[in-house]
């Protein structure tokens, strides 16, 4: 069983300190999980989960008896809540897929879902959940011991839970919400040394703006399907009957 100890303390070589394998790894999920949510692809659920369980063993690396290691505790809560939201955002979007599915001819787009724009009381209740979700969870995460600034690890825990939900909803508007949580997540990551996960949310930081312009032209391009029922003449003829027409 030493291989696999090994194997999970993997590190590579960094300047004066190391970087763990699992990081990386973790964030090439993460990545891959991106992408397909840009395509709207039910398997980006599963695939970002695993990434998430990886990369939840490196914010808390260490419980995981790491020497030296910084626990960012927002990061890895959000691990957590990334995996509980990504459940039903997995069932949300199979569910959407089948009905999609019904409802199109065969040959029809693959993509489990049509994006939709929030629209402003949702929009206003997002960023007032996010900034009330900062207050509020800052205190504690300072009591447990985070890495400071505590309220840019409340800032990425909240905006991450809010844009992980934006996405299993189907709203244009979670990609922008990703680019506020990486314009303070980078910064925090680069103090605290994880510099795999910071490169990779800074290269994530563009991603996201691709991906917002995809989903938008989506919902310009796929418009609400209506069934168009045609007259039924044997009707028309008996209603003209019974009216002495």
């Amino acid at each position: 069983m030493n291989w696999l100890i090994d194997l999970f303390n993997w590190t590579i070589p960094v300047g004066g300190g190391g970087l763990l394998m699992r990081e990386v790894v973790g964030n090439v999920f993460g990545l891959a999980s991106a992408l397909g949510g840009m395509r709207r692809k039910v398997w980006a659920w599963p695939i970002g989960i695993i990434g998430n369980v990886l990369l939840l063993t490196v914010f808390l690396s260490s419980w995981f008896g790491t020497e030296g290691a910084v626990d960012l505790l927002g990061q890895a809560g959000r691990q957590i809540m990334f995996i509980a939201v990504s459940i039903y955002g997995w069932r949300q979007w199979r569910v959407a897929r089948r009905e999609r599915a019904v409802s199109q001819s065969e040959g029809a787009s693959s993509t489990a879902i049509t994006p939709e724009w929030a629209g402003w009381p949702t929009r206003l209740g997002l960023i007032a959940a996010l900034v009330i979700g900062t207050v509020a969870l800052t205190p504690v995460f300072r009591a447990l011991g985070s890495w400071e600034p505590v309220w840019a690890d409340a800032w990425t825990f909240v905006g991450s839970l809010l844009a992980t939900w934006g996405m299993a909803k189907g709203w244009v508007e979670f990609w922008l919400i990703w680019v506020a949580v990486d314009i303070v997540g980078v910064p925090l990551l680069f103090s605290a040394g994880y510099y795999a996960s910071a490169l990779m949310y800074l290269f994530y930081g563009g991603f996201t703006l691709v991906g917002f312009f995809v989903w938008a032209r989506a919902r310009a391009n796929e418009k609400p399907e209506v069934e168009t029922v045609m007259p039924d003449p044997t009707l028309q003829r008996r209603q003209r009957t019974e009216s002495g027409d």
